[in-house]
Order: C-alpha cells, then sequence, then structure tokens
C-alpha cells in the first residue's frame, strides 16, 4: 500500500484502514498541538528515527492495559508498602520527559521538537505523566497523552529498580479511579505484557477509542 504524505496546511489524515502490515499510514507534516490531537483521536501516533521524516503509525493489533486490570506481583506490593518511593500525578512533566530522552540518548525518537510537541500538549491539557520520588528526587517516570478517558503512554524511564513499574501501577490507579477505558501501550513489550498488557483487535480498540474520546 502506499504510504501518504501529508499536507503542510491540512491535519486530516488519509484513512486509518490504509495503512500498511506494519501499521505505517503517512509522513511528513509536523507536530502541532492540532495535528497532534488529530492524530491521537483517530488512534495515530507519531514515532520516527530523528534524521527521518516525521512518521505517523496506525497499527491494526493494540497492544492495551485496561487500568482496572494493572497486575501487580506480590514483591511489587511489598516494595510499595514500605513507602522508599513517593509518587505524584501531573506535576514534573517536563523533567520526565526529558529524563525519558535523555536515558535514551543515541537511540530514541524523542527529538527536540518532539519534546517541544509534548511539552505543549501538556500545557493546552492533552497529556499527563507519573512521576516517582525518593528522597524528593525524581527517580522514575512515565508520560502520555490524554484525550477523554483515554491514555496513550508514550515513553517512561527508571533510575532506580522497579520505578517505572511504580509509576505505571500509580498511573493505573488514577485513571482506573476516573474510570478511564485504555491505556495505548502502541508497542508490546514483555515489561508490559507482565503487569497485565494484552492485545486487542482494531475494531474493539476503535470502539473503546471512540467511546473514550466523547467525554473531552
Amino acid at each position: 500500500m502506499p504510504v501518504f504524505e501529508l499536507s503542510k496546511t491540512s491535519n486530516l489524515f488519509p484513512p486509518t484502514g490504509l495503512a500498511d502490515y506494519d501499521g505505517l499510514l503517512a509522513f511528513g507534516g509536523d507536530l502541532s498541538v492540532e495535528r497532534l490531537l488529530s492524530a491521537y483521536s483517530n488512534g495515530i501516533f507519531p514515532w520516527f528515527n530523528p534524521d527521518d521524516p516525521i512518521l505517523w503509525w496506525c497499527p491494526k493489533e493494540r497492544f492495551v492495559i485496561f487500568p482496572n486490570e494493572i497486575h501487580i506481583s506480590q514483591s511489587m506490593r511489598k516494595l510499595i508498602a514500605r513507602g522508599n518511593f513517593q509518587t505524584k500525578i501531573n506535576t514534573d512533566f517536563s523533567l520526565i520527559i526529558a529524563a525519558c530522552k535523555n536515558k535514551r540518548e543515541g537511540e530514541t525518537w524523542i527529538t527536540d521538537d518532539m519534546e517541544i510537541a509534548y511539552n505543549r500538549l501538556f500545557d493546552a491539557g492533552f497529556a499527563g505523566c507519573a512521576g516517582v520520588y525518593e528522597n524528593d528526587k525524581l527517580v522514575g517516570g512515565l508520560y502520555g497523552v490524554i484525550l477523554g478517558r483515554c491514555f496513550f503512554g508514550e515513553s517512561m524511564f527508571s533510575d532506580a529498580a522497579n520505578a517505572s513499574k511504580i509509576a505505571l501501577i500509580r498511573l493505573c490507579q488514577d485513571l482506573a479511579a476516573k474510570n478511564f477505558y485504555f491505556i495505548d501501550c502502541q508497542f508490546h513489550t514483555p515489561h508490559l505484557e507482565s503487569m497485565g498488557g494484552k492485545y486487542i483487535g482494531w475494531s474493539d480498540y476503535r470502539r473503546l477509542l471512540r467511546e473514550g474520546i466523547a467525554y473531552r
């Protein structure tokens, strides 16, 4: 299937059904708040190497975590119960995305433009984060996009053992209390699967997406 070049004057995307087998749908455009919101509201997200054009993806199968189904192992419950770590929601967003970027220096898709773009989304109320602290120092966290009751995970980091797991658990607890529909993990990892991540088909994902973003 052809990969579509996006217009520089329109935030519209081609139909998601035209994405190729791996999910690649389009290239080009920009990372404006308006275009990013248009993308995520249709199940599309950007992911590209620093020297590539902006690439937009819409995989046919989606790997998600339902917040109220987060798996917390006994060892994690004990670790959390010790109280050595503190967690905060939607605090220090810029520090968390910078840490995610710096942790993967030389092999990250979080370019300077991406960092700026997602900070703008946060300032506009369309992004969120969870941070983990030890002795008041940020040691782990994650961030993502928020539309209605849908959370689209972007990246996480950990400077202390299990800190990113604690961040995910805390985020899921917060989202479950707010009746969020899902966390879109975008890509499968064994780490996320061990914490309750699962694949769902495109038709189920699209239905949940439409219901979830209706709460904007």
